[in-house]
């Protein structure tokens, strides 16, 4: 079915179809499936390659082809290995297959299959233990850079070491690493040139060599080379796997390719999935080429596209075709155009706010009106295109007493908090405890967890929804009938050698490298100007394209509501220069998009922010902090404030919150409360204008507010 025209929408269709309970049969597996995915699923025989869309049910698909293969007889489950390109990722594909009756199957990252095979064939081709691996590479690029007397900060020695990754996977030598960066305009690392770079990577190599030990990218190279040197390794690697799946086959490096084709030899038994619109890994060293000439590479190939979304509604579908039919190169000549199966949603908003800080504390407000009307924090994701862009959001959420996870940084079991956390819950599980539930609290609260989060953001706020993501996964865990502490730790164990951490009730905050292969009801893709998407740095025609495609991956994560924003100036009371994303031309009041389902084309808005302060009402200086300019003066400057006001407004916050059983930051946070106090505001409208109150919050606690105020001493 290559190259034919997706067919029509089913208009009932709300999700992909159900997977029949129990123990399923060949028939049963495929009548689970939509007809292009039961296509995936019953064509053996030839090398496969499924052009998989945005939301299509690529992962149904594979693992549906692998259940079926063993229900026929055609598959091994024993000789089958599928490879994906993150743990959580193999976990979900292992549960997914035990789900279907096929436990056996091995469902593995690259590094992990390479891994594995390493240590059992370290002793037989070079002779005693396997050398440990490097957790990552910054002490040993570090090391490197000091012997050659290179004065390098944080900042450049993380530039330093993707750089020395990027040649790695794409198995270049410090000799051959100058042309290849040329060639590929790879520019100047930290303020090093090419050949400076080639003798960090020589002497980077000679100091994981005194130190006895390897990293992530050797294992896959030295299988690579015990492959490519004995045959009897070769052999029998092949002789245990026979039949290989790769998925997100976008994102193969040529070090991964080279290990995927030693793997299968002469055979040709493999079934790759993957879509070029979703190639956002360019930079280290992801090659799309292997999907798009996959029909080249594999001449007896079979190609299958997957087009229907059952992830987004129409109109969210509609924007994201959109987005890609401004599309270049190769991206446009083998672009898929999703074809939306959910029924219709309101459309998309673009906002745009006069600032930075105005665009955080509009998010948030948006946010906190959603958390009031009944949505879960946790339903909501703000992305945006760098990790700088977290604080403003993370700010704006604790002003309200919105709970928040900030997404791509330190694995969650990885972390120092959860690491003791787990310590602590196995020495309780030996205690025999009358109430579980409690001592899991206790234990907790050692490690620095308290019932209400704290009113700061960044590292402590970090702590705290880690330690209290633990008491949510417990509270679940308990909930069991017979389970107790002992059955609490078995569960964190077995989601820390999966990955997968549980959820933090907040709100995601995420780069959308790092919200890749994720999904949330609500999404605020924000940032959405020139400059950012597409960043400056992004020079070429064909680095243009990659931010495309990212931004089309961040409006693909959103099921039921999206809104994009961008902001004018980056601080207050700056010249608004900039301008909103190129990659938004032509989606406003675009006509309906091929494929893309009917439904109103998104909209722009105006949404009024609250005021906040360029200038110190005490000294007159210029403020810098968001927090700062919310109050309207610098922390060491005295308050303005009455503190009679503020105990006042504390004293009726507490009164509302315990009538409502709720904690009284839920009402209005600290700082929100001395911002209110700071302006005196005496109508609805002066209010609305402070940092921390919008719409639903000036209608539930607006005139209440005003009245505490109005009883409060005039200023002389």
């Amino acid at each position: 079915m290559t190259d034919q025209p997706a067919p029509a929408p089913d208009p009932t269709a709300t999700a992909e179809p159900a997977a029949p309970a129990g123990p399923m049969s060949a028939e049963d597996i495929l009548a689970a499936l939509d007809p292009e995915q039961r296509e995936v699923a019953s064509s053996f025989g030839t090398p496969l390659c499924v052009l998989a869309g945005a939301g299509t049910g690529k992962t149904r698909a594979i693992t549906h082809r692998i259940a079926y293969g063993v229900a026929t007889g055609q598959l091994n489950p024993r000789h089958v290995l599928a490879v994906t390109f993150t743990s959580k990722a193999a976990a979900e594909m292992r549960s997914r297959l035990r789900d279907l009756g096929v436990p056996a199957v091995q469902a593995r990252t690259f590094h992990s299959a390479a891994l594995r095979q390493l240590r059992h064939f370290w002793p037989r081709v070079v002779g005693g233990p396997m050398p440990e691996i490097m957790p990552n590479k910054f002490a040993g690029v570090g090391d490197a850079c000091r012997r050659l007397h290179m004065s390098v900060d944080r900042a450049a020695l993380r530039d330093i070491v993707a750089e020395v990754e990027w040649s790695r996977v794409t198995m270049l030598t410090p000799e051959t690493y100058p042309e290849a960066a040329a060639k590929a305009r790879r520019p100047g690392v930290a303020g090093f040139d090419s050949r400076s770079i080639a003798r960090i990577l020589t002497q980077y190599e000679e100091v994981k060599k005194e130190r006895g030990v390897i990293d992530f990218e050797d294992v896959l190279l030295h299988m690579v080379g015990f492959l490519s040197e004995r045959a009897d390794v070769a052999r029998e690697v092949r002789g245990q796997y026979k039949h290989f799946v790769v998925d997100e086959y976008q994102d193969v490096s040529a070090l991964q390719h080279a290990l995927l084709r030693l793997w299968l030899g002469t055979s040709d038994d493999l079934c790759v999935v993957g879509d070029a619109a979703q190639t956002i890994y360019t930079f280290a060293g992801a090659r799309a080429s292997y999907l798009l000439d996959f029909p080249r590479e594999f001449k007896r190939a079979h190609t299958i596209r997957l087009e229907r979304n059952y992830r987004s509604t129409p109109q969210i579908v509609k924007m994201a075709n959109t987005v890609l039919d401004g599309a270049q190169g190769r991206t446009r000549q083998h672009r898929l155009t999703l074809v939306a199966q959910r029924g219709d949603g309101p459309p998309p908003l673009i906002e745009s706010f006069p600032d930075d800080p105005a665009e955080a504390e509009g998010v948030a407000a948006r946010i906190a009106e959603l958390v009031e009307s009944g949505r879960s924090a946790a339903d909501c994701a703000v992305l945006f295109r760098t990790n700088s862009q977290s604080e403003a959001f993370e700010q704006a959420l604790t002003a309200r007493g919105i709970g928040y996870l900030v997404r791509g940084g330190e694995r969650f079991f990885e972390r120092q908090e959860v690491r003791r956390a787990m310590v602590s819950l196995r020495a309780a599980a030996r205690v025999e405890e009358a109430e579980p539930l409690q001592a899991v609290r206790d234990v907790l609260s050692q490690q620095g967890w308290r019932p209400e989060p704290p009113e700061t953001t960044g590292a402590v706020r970090d702590r705290w929804d880690s330690l209290n993501a633990l008491v949510g996964l417990a509270e679940t865990v308990l909930a069991r009938p017979g389970a107790g502490i002992v059955e609490v730790v078995r569960e964190l164990e077995e989601r820390a050698e999966a990955q997968s951490a549980p959820v933090v009730d907040g709100v995601t905050l995420a780069s959308v490298h790092a919200a890749k292969g994720l999904e949330w009801p609500v999404v605020f893709v924000v940032g959405a100007s020139d400059g950012l998407l597409p960043i400056s740095m992004a020079k070429t025609p064909a680095e243009v394209e990659e931010e495309r495609r990212l931004f089309y991956v961040a409006l693909t994560r959103a099921r039921d509501l999206l809104t994009v924003t961008w902001s004018a100036a980056r601080t207050p009371g700056a010249r608004g220069s900039r301008k909103p994303s190129r990659f938004l031309d032509g989606v406003l009041d675009h006509p309906t998009t091929r494929g893309g389902g009917a439904g109103a084309s998104p909209r722009r808005t105006g949404r009024r922010s609250a005021t906040v302060y360029t200038e110190c009402r005490v000294c007159g200086e210029a403020l810098v902090g968001t927090r700062e300019q919310r109050i309207g003066r610098h922390a060491g400057c005295p308050p303005t404030a009455s503190e009679q006001v503020v105990d006042q407004l504390r004293a009726w916050r507490l009164e509302t919150a315990r009538a409502a059983s709720a904690p009284a930051f839920t009402v209005f946070t600290d700082a929100t409360l001395e911002a209110i106090a700071e302006r005196m505001p005496r109508t609805e409208r002066e209010l609305l204008a402070v940092p921390g109150i919008g719409a639903a919050k000036l209608e539930k606690y607006g005139q209440a507010v005003l009245e505490v105020l109005a009883q409060a001493p005039k200023k002389d």
